[in-house]
């Protein structure tokens, strides 16, 4: 009977991850992040929401798909997290790095859809772009 009633607080549900926390460790280590549906779920989207919204690029559509990602991921860290921003200002640099060694000719454009999206008014200045 006891180990019944164990086993049952065992088995509830586990509590919802901190988004915040679920954003940040989905970042690569060279500071980008995928475009998959883990980061579709942090960012409170499915992951062909994320898709379909995408803007059109020329080039290598990996590249096109984590500067697209990480765009959106920043977006949601200022729009969202800047209560925070203490804990993820660094990891936000690295982003920022990474995407300006992209050389994204198209990155105003993936701000100005990804506030869209997200709901956010985020300037593509306050992101560093």
């Amino acid at each position: 009977m006891i180990m019944q009633a164990v086993l049952q607080d065992d088995i509830s549900d586990p509590p919802p991850q901190d988004l915040l926390l679920q954003l940040v460790s989905l970042q690569k280590a060279s500071g980008c992040w995928a475009l998959d549906s883990h980061l579709a779920d942090a960012l409170g989207k499915t992951i062909d929401e994320l898709r379909k919204a995408k803007p059109e690029a020329t080039g290598n559509n990996k590249m096109e798909d984590e500067v697209w990602a990480t765009i959106l991921a920043l977006i949601w860290l200022h729009g969202e997290k800047m209560d925070a921003e203490d804990e993820w200002s660094l990891l936000a640099q690295k982003a920022l790095s990474w995407l300006q060694a992209t050389n994204a000719p198209y990155s105003t454009k993936c701000v100005d859809v990804g506030n869209s999206l997200l709901g956010s008014k985020v300037k593509k200045e306050d992101l560093g772009l």
